[in-house]
């Protein structure tokens, strides 16, 4: 649908994507838009085109997919947008005078005719000259939203291309579109080539050529690596622009000489290449741990045995060698690095940090790459744990920023005595660069994680690198320890990293948990008959485990007869069919209906969601309280990872209710149903990611 309309107030703007909330003036009523709109201000008139939603709590609204900036339609528009403030050296009185002398005229003596501005008095010649340039500027930006339409590049990128460019924008980008290339992530390189081909250049361009390169790097940072071998990227060049090797080798040097790409030599004589980005970040994260190891050693507790003898004794439990020379290393040391595989004792040594220290009287903060490990380090220590996002602050950073903008980010210092880290082999190298920037120089840190879990998502592998280093005090857990050796699933996946087979029958103790079951079938047929029977019935029956509070089938591919997509289709036809005709939305090829268990795939920072009401001695942070009990909690943001259960279907107010894992509930409209996906079935990357 089209709305024209005059900006009457900007609620709320994003500064770094330009996601706005607004009202509009039209002939026919005032109305609530939302969208991304970068350059818009209170005064323009702008041509809208998208659709009517109806949000739970806000009620109707206008969802801006694409906007257009035009003329005001009337005089009074026209002074209302010259007062705004935006066109510099004029104000009101000014405004006033100015459309009271020329009317109807008045855009164009602003475009064409300037020095007829200075008849008025008070405006000098050179003062109507900066008038005219102001007023231009600010007319022209706009232009750049539709241009970058043409490329697939949305809205939100615009602001960048303006910051970057000016009102140079269009010209500099049709002088060189390889430009785009550096703009935003996923814009697309062939997209950008045809044009510039059509354009004339030519195929073996030191702009194309060096564009190249460039997105080589861009899509292998995609696949979580930092860097590429020289010989490989020039390979990929070479192929994607049909070019020679001697025009990639001349555009290295190129980018080299501008400082856009660094060359590392190693030990092992080969060559690797990385963005100027990545490279910085590797170097600053080496620096920081090193200056914090080097920093004076001013948290140690002196008589630390005592403490820990104390510590075992209250506990009732008798610590490892390992353990306890890891909890020492720990007083001994600025940083250090706890691995180990499941069942060697790390959250124990993680217990007894926080008991030894928080008897001292220290501060100790615990945190986690992502919300479910978060949740489930406060579930085993029974203290507070957060998000790393969270505890940095980092809040709506660009996406692009991880990559192009690193340095930039200083955070906010965490105040503690202590900070430990769990499940660090999430981290991906730009995460652990923003967590040294907030950590205190004294300050100990206390890196937790199991190497033998897949990499980041990110990139960078960053808990592997650090211990490879051997710069930073590494204690290894390899003893399962006796509750954890009852457990067939520990023992097991001990035996997989050494390279042995699962227990056979007769490796078997008496005691030992039936955990673990290694089904073998020859055909994917059969093999998916099996996962569909567990899961509908035969689990439950076993162990009284119920598929929506249980169970979680995990598969190492989305395609294929058991990749995620149709595994969600086959177990959501046999674990939630509607068979009473209740209300259902199709999107992306998938039918989602209230019982489904749905995962976010992308992170979201203003999607609205609320919590339902908790203990009065919970934490009270962000909670509504009514009479000393609280009512709600509000917020905004659902992330990559987050699994939920629809609880509503809502057809008249086109609206999916869902409620995740943290009890908070979100509230998707029908067009962003393409975040979500079945998540009956999911990747083991993306289960580790939760």
């Amino acid at each position: 649908m089209e709305v024209i309309g005059e900006i009457t107030t900007i609620i709320y703007q994003n500064k770094i994507n330009s996601y706005t909330v607004a009202e509009i003036e039209t002939d026919e009523e005032i109305l609530v838009i939302v969208g991304y709109l970068p350059f818009v201000n209170v005064g323009d008139t702008v041509k809208l085109i998208g659709k009517y939603v109806e949000h739970k709590d806000y009620g109707r609204q206008f969802k801006v997919d694409t906007f257009e900036k035009i003329m005001p339609q009337t005089l009074s528009a026209l002074e209302k947008y010259l007062a705004s403030g935006k066109i510099k050296g004029i104000r009101k009185a000014t405004a006033k005078k100015i459309i009271k002398k020329f009317g109807e005229d008045t855009i164009n003596v602003f475009k064409l005719y300037p020095e007829k501005l200075a008849e008025i008095k008070g405006i000098s010649l050179e003062k109507a000259k900066e008038m005219s340039e102001s007023f231009i500027e600010n007319w022209e930006v706009w232009q750049i939203v539709g241009f970058l339409e043409k490329f697939g590049i949305g809205a939100e990128h615009a602001q960048k291309v303006f910051e970057l460019y000016g009102v140079t924008a269009i010209d500099e980008i049709e002088n060189n579109p390889y430009l785009l290339i550096d703009i935003a992530r996923g814009v697309d390189f062939k997209q950008v080539d045809k044009m510039a081909l059509d354009l004339g250049i030519s195929s073996d361009n030191e702009k194309r050529v060096t564009s190249g390169i460039k997105y080589g790097l861009i899509r292998v940072t995609n696949n979580g690596h930092s860097c590429v071998l020289k010989d490989n990227l020039i390979e990929f060049v070479v192929n994607l622009l049909n070019v020679t090797s001697e025009n990639v080798e001349d555009g290295i040097i190129d980018l080299k000489a501008k400082g856009d790409i660094v060359e590392e030599k190693r030990e092992d004589g080969y060559i690797y290449v990385y963005l100027s980005s990545f490279y910085n970040t590797e170097e600053e994260i080496a620096y920081k741990i090193k200056r914090l190891l080097k920093a004076k050693n001013i948290k140690e507790i002196k008589s630390f045995d005592k403490e820990l003898k104390k510590v075992e004794k209250i506990s009732n439990i008798e610590l490892s060698e390992k353990q306890k020379q890891a909890l020492k290393l720990i007083n001994e040391n600025n940083v250090t690095i706890i691995t180990g595989g499941p069942g060697t004792g790390k959250t124990t040594i993680i217990k007894n940090i926080i008991d030894i220290y928080e008897e001292k009287g220290k501060k100790v903060v615990l945190a986690a790459p992502t919300g479910r490990a978060a949740k489930r380090m406060t579930e085993t220590t029974g203290k507070d744990a957060s998000t790393l996002h969270r505890l940095l602050e980092i809040g709506k950073i660009d996406d692009d920023s991880f990559y192009k903008s690193v340095s930039k980010y200083e955070g906010a210092p965490i105040d503690a005595d202590v900070i430990i880290v769990d499940e660090v082999s999430m981290m991906d190298m730009f995460l652990m660069n923003y967590l040294l920037k907030c950590v205190y120089q004294g300050t100990k840190l206390v890196l937790v994680g199991d190497i033998d879990q897949l990499p980041s998502v990110g990139p960078g592998s960053v808990l592997k690198d650090l211990i490879n280093s051997e710069e930073i005090p590494t204690i290894k857990l390899d003893k399962i320890f006796r509750q954890a050796a009852k457990s067939k699933i520990i023992v097991n996946a001990h035996r997989v990293n050494e390279g042995e087979k699962f227990l056979s029958k007769s490796e078997e103790e008496e005691e030992m948990k039936e955990d673990f079951f290694f089904i073998k079938e020859t055909s994917q047929e059969k093999m998916l008959s099996q996962i569909v029977s567990l899961c509908t019935g035969r689990l439950e029956k076993y162990g009284n485990y119920d598929f929506f509070q249980n169970i979680q089938v995990l598969t190492p591919t989305k395609k294929g007869m058991l990749g995620t997509k149709e595994l969600n289709k086959v177990l959501q036809e046999n674990l939630n069919p509607n068979l009473i005709g209740l209300p259902e939305r199709a999107s992306m090829g998938a039918i989602y209906r209230a019982g489904d268990r749905v995962m976010q795939i992308k992170n979201n920072y203003d999607i609205y969601w609320e919590r339902e009401k908790r203990e009065e001695n919970e934490n009270m942070g962000g909670m509504e309280k009514k009479g000393g009990i609280e009512e709600k909690e509000i917020g905004s943001g659902v992330f990559n990872g987050e699994i939920g259960t629809i609880k509503k279907v809502d057809e008249k107010e086109k609206v999916v209710e869902i409620k995740f894992d943290d009890d908070k509930i979100a509230y998707y409209e029908y067009s962003e149903l393409d975040q979500i996906e079945h998540s009956y079935a999911i990747t083991i990357h993306k289960a580790q990611r939760k």
